[in-house]
């Protein structure tokens, strides 16, 4: 692991990680069914062993930070799984959302702020959230890049695929 990834994860480990949309889909995805991480269309472009990455990162962290609008992201690509499988995998992600610490910023404050019209509201609350107090991770490019000119940490999973 890069110093830059290790040094980032060791100043948030108390505070949290902060992980954006696809990535926790991944998790949610992995965790119930390995082998449907590839199988499903909306974690297709990633691999077991890129869930396996996203799980021994999180485990470095005391809390896993979300917000409302990334769990409904991911309750909505769960939707999308095949009729037989998701009456369980929403049953999981119920579960696995007593893991999570959910930070909430109202959405009409969020329309207020003059990133909302360039990223929309996830983006934005992940934006209004993180600034100094999470470690951002994304595989979104565009908000990492402009995360890291706003100066607030993130991590692009693209760094963490470098590190075997």
């Amino acid at each position: 692991m890069s110093s830059s990834v290790s040094a980032a994860s060791s100043v948030y480990r108390w505070e949290g990680l902060l992980i954006d949309s696809n990535l926790l889909l991944l998790l949610f995805v992995g965790l119930r069914d390995r082998d449907r991480i590839q199988k499903f269309k909306r974690t297709a472009q990633f691999t077991i062993r890129d869930f396996d990455r996203l799980a021994a990162f999180i485990k470095r962290f005391k809390e896993v930070v979300t917000m409302p609008s990334i769990l409904t992201e991911v309750s909505n690509l769960l939707g999308q799984l095949p009729e037989t499988l998701r009456y369980y995998s929403w049953q999981h992600f119920a579960h696995g959302l007593k893991n999570l610490r959910e930070h909430y910023t109202p959405s009409q404050e969020l329309g207020d702020e003059s990133t909302f019209p360039k990223f929309g509201l996830t983006d934005t609350a992940i934006l209004h959230a993180a600034g100094g107090k999470y470690l951002v991770l994304t595989d979104d490019f565009r908000l990492a890049h402009y995360l890291v000119g706003q100066n607030i940490d993130v991590i692009n999973f693209n760094q963490l695929r470098t590190f075997d």
